[in-house]
């Protein structure tokens, strides 16, 4: 027996997963995706992202009936919008884009009927749960008979099927009794508490924890370009702070990416830049670190082509924005690699060979194995620090490692 009828729009790295657990506990799901690929895809029982165990519920949920995915929303119970949410970049401050979040509203306005609840869990600057209820009155939506409510997802890439059920969860209603009825329904399928608050507190709860995040990363990037020209072993160093009891310091990297830290603090700034001093500066030193990268492997190459007498071969090893996935969002690995291999109005362009076990192909990159990476290159830059490269031995090359590989 169905617990009730879900439309979920957006069949993305949250809508998908989010989708296949419900079905998974009884509810029939209605998911929509603009893609006809990635309908196609799931309807066939498949999946178009690389999640571990996501494959084995897409299955199961399609082919006992409680997952189907179109083009188009439809009737239900219960509807949720998990969209993107990225940011306007060609401005001074980076502001967020909510084009996505307000397309869905309109898009499920025609199906949403009296009673029902609507969701919205796409990472969103503070405002935007009411942005949706706008939208769907405008619409002609009776508005005051909808349950409206915020829940961000809080789950880590490599762990979402685990971390969807059993992390906490922030309920903010746009009223307290639809807080209270849309945490009703997530107490269904979350193990975690679910707490619940107002939906203004909600959407800055979770831009309030990516940004502490990326100030955390970006303490450890700064501490790798101070231990850099210090002539200090900046993993070592880390190490060696961290055996104090209240110390704590993260791994740096080449920058930071992802759809939510490297994006959500920037929601922050934007609405408030005068007091965001602290968030603003974290986030111009994570940027400031993948352009110190770039910078780190052209005068490598200049140094190589002295001794070798022609242009090195440079092998950048990942292009995802964390270890062992295939998420290539707002990756400063990616970006680092376009960068070397097309040149800018400064720099000519390098001879780059790209290696990503995780995807088969990219539209921009000519992709190569990992093992005619290290034989055909002079200079190996390990950018991610991807469980496929262990073992790897590059002790004959030029070795940059941005991510403390093998540490």
């Amino acid at each position: 027996m169905s617990k009730g009828k879900i439309c979920i729009v957006g069949l993305g790295y949250i809508g998908l997963p989010t989708a296949a657990i419900v079905a998974a506990e009884g509810y029939d799901v209605h998911g929509v995706d603009k893609s006809e690929r990635v309908v196609d895809t799931i309807n066939a029982g498949n999946i178009h992202i690389v999640e571990p165990d996501l494959d084995g519920f897409v299955r199961q949920a399609v082919e006992a009936g409680r997952l189907k995915a179109a083009l188009v929303p439809a009737e239900a119970d219960i509807f949720m919008i998990c969209v993107p949410t990225p940011f306007h970049a060609d401005t001074e401050i980076p502001t967020p884009d909510i084009s996505y979040v307000q397309s869905a509203a309109k898009a499920i306005a025609p199906f949403v009927r009296p009673g029902n609840i609507v969701i919205l869990e796409s990472t969103s600057p503070v405002g935007t749960t009411e942005a949706v209820r706008g939208v769907l009155a405008d619409e002609g939506v009776a508005v005051s008979e909808i349950f409206f409510a915020y829940c961000p997802e809080r789950v880590l890439p490599g762990r979402i099927m685990t971390e969807l059920r059993e992390n906490d969860r922030i309920v903010g209603g746009l009223s307290p009794e639809a807080a209270e009825k849309v945490a009703g329904f997530y107490r269904t399928f979350v193990t975690g508490a679910v707490l619940v608050s107002d939906a203004r507190t909600a959407e800055m709860a979770k831009l309030t924890e990516n940004s502490f995040r990326d100030v955390n990363i970006a303490f450890a990037n700064e501490l790798s370009l101070l231990c850099e020209g210090l002539g200090i072993d900046v993993w070592e160093l880390i190490s060696l702070a961290n055996r104090h009891p209240r110390v704590n310091i993260l791994q740096p990297g080449c920058g930071v990416g992802g759809h939510c830290i490297a994006v959500d603090p920037w929601f922050i700034v934007s609405q408030d830049p005068t007091n965001a001093r602290m968030i603003r500066t974290a986030r111009e030193v994570n940027l400031h670190k993948t352009e110190w990268v770039i910078d780190q492997v052209r005068r490598a190459a200049v140094e190589a082509t002295e001794k070798l007498g022609r242009a090195p071969v440079v092998a950048c090893l990942g292009l995802a924005f964390k270890p062992n996935i295939d998420d290539l969002r707002e990756s400063p690995a990616l970006e680092i690699t376009e960068h070397l291999l097309h040149g800018d109005e400064n720099n000519a362009a390098l001879n780059v060979l790209a290696v990503e076990p995780n995807i088969h192909e990219h539209d921009k990159l000519p992709l190569r194995t990992l093992e005619d990476g290290l034989n055909e290159s002079d200079i190996v830059v390990i950018l991610v620090n991807h469980l496929a490269f262990k073992g790897m031995n590059p002790d004959d090359k030029i070795v940059l490692d941005f991510c403390g590989f093998g540490r």
